[in-house]
């Protein structure tokens, strides 16, 4: 068990909470938005390129796993 004092472990679970809606945040801004706005076929979708695209998603998909990942590691501080 960890020697955190009660309020440091709440603020490690707040911590880590606020990483993982981060995460989720990113996977909803950059992944299924866009790809609900495919499937819907809104203009914008006829400007931006298949490469370019995926490349975009590609990144928010990374940055959604970073942060989940992270806030994963900062709970660890409480095993």
């Amino acid at each position: 068990m960890s020697d955190l004092n009660p309020a440091e472990i709440e603020q490690t679970k707040l911590l880590a909470n606020a990483l993982d809606r981060a995460s989720t945040a990113c996977f909803t801004v950059g992944i299924a938005t866009p790809l609900a706005g495919y499937v819907y076929s809104l203009a914008v979708f006829d400007t931006i390129s298949g490469s370019r695209m995926i490349v975009s998603l590609v990144g928010w998909l990374l940055s959604a796993v970073l942060l989940h990942y992270l806030a994963r590691r900062v709970l660890r501080r409480l095993a």
